[in-house]
């Protein structure tokens, strides 16, 4: 984001590409994931350990009861939508400097598009993880929960 105008950084001074925002291309969320990931697994983690969901996981029992589905589903879900809310990022996409943002105003994306784009990431993985994938080779490198939710990642 410039400092001055508020707005994305732009490719260039002058020209076609002046108008377009510099989009977070695929290594790069990738990178933020990972980041993202590990952060959660720290959290994650000791709660499962504190509540005896760990034992349950590593026996292979499938039903882990409440606890655990609200520990592993429920929370990283309201965390991940909180940063997005509030930060327009999670604290990967912040280390690396990337940000969510409405795909057609370059703006803050609401909190109902913010919470689409996360349940659209099950459409995302469901093919082979394709919508993920898609992200590589996308012009504007949006995955199809991007497309799904009107949304971009962009470099601040």
């Amino acid at each position: 984001m410039d400092q001055q105008s508020g707005q994305p950084p732009q490719h260039g001074a002058s020209g076609e590409n002046a108008s377009k925002p510099m989009y977070a291309g695929f290594l790069i969320r990738v990178a933020a994931s990972t980041i993202d990931s590990i952060l959660l697994l720290f959290l994650i983690t000791p709660l499962l350990i504190g509540t005896d969901s760990m034992d349950l996981i590593l026996s292979g029992k499938t039903a882990g009861g409440l606890s655990t589905f609200l520990i592993t589903w429920v929370m990283p879900a309201v965390v991940v939508i909180v940063f997005w809310v509030f930060r327009a990022a999670t604290p990967g996409k912040m280390i690396l400097r990337i940000k969510i943002v409405d795909a057609r105003t370059c703006g803050n994306p609401t909190p109902g598009k913010l919470i689409w784009r996360y349940f659209a990431y099950f459409f995302s993985t469901i093919p082979l993880m394709l919508g993920l994938l898609w992200v590589a080779f996308d012009k504007q490198k949006q995955g199809w929960h991007d497309k799904l939710a009107g949304t971009i990642v962009i470099k601040t």
